[in-house]
């Protein structure tokens, strides 16, 4: 999977308008109460993005409830972020995946496309991928819908495998996957 396909304008636009689809889907379902959401977004500033697109995710989409005495904030999933984390979603995975089996110069060329991303984070990242989302109730319920059941120690690489179509269709559908993971309502923490 070449990182600078992540770097393109056409894939961050995909990504873009399959957020803009599921906040908009959240707005029209309104609050639970029965009021209307307003927009109420999250200001980002994402690693991992390419000066020209900064832009485009400078924002988390989010929406508060404009009934008085409710004010219930609405945050719809995003395959943009991956929770709270820092670098955009799609950094985070594919450099998990392919620092599993990258040489010290495949390494440095996916730093140099995604940017910096210290060691440190790195080994994190894939700790968090081994031992904790394989934990998390998420998972246990949309893992053991997989079978054959995907190799935990692998992950993110085996999980990523699991999806069709060319490596950008993969990881736009793993993104996808992961969409719930992004919301108030599935932590991202072990269960």
């Amino acid at each position: 999977m070449s990182p600078k396909w992540v770097r393109t304008a056409s894939v961050h636009g995909i990504l873009l308008q399959i957020d803009h689809d599921l906040a908009e889907q959240a707005r029209c379902r309104g609050c639970g109460c029965g009021g209307k959401l307003h927009s109420a977004s999250y200001p980002r500033k994402p690693r991992g993005v390419p000066d020209a697109l900064a832009a485009q995710h400078d924002r988390r989409r989010s929406f508060c409830c404009a009934r008085d005495g409710c004010r219930r904030r609405t945050t719809p999933p995003s395959v943009r972020f991956l929770g709270r984390r820092v670098y955009l979603g799609v950094v985070v995975v594919l450099l998990s995946a392919l620092a599993q089996g990258a040489t010290a110069l495949r390494l440095r060329r996916l730093r140099a496309v995604l940017g910096e991303v210290s060691e440190r984070t790195l080994e994190r990242w894939r700790r968090w991928w081994r031992e904790i989302f394989p934990t998390t109730e998420f998972w246990r319920e949309h893992g053991a819908r997989l079978s054959p059941p995907v190799a935990t120690r692998q992950m993110p690489a085996s999980l990523l495998a699991r999806f069709v179509g060319d490596a950008g269709a993969r990881l736009i559908a793993m993104m996808r996957f992961l969409a719930p993971l992004t919301t108030g309502s599935c932590r991202l923490e072990a269960g």
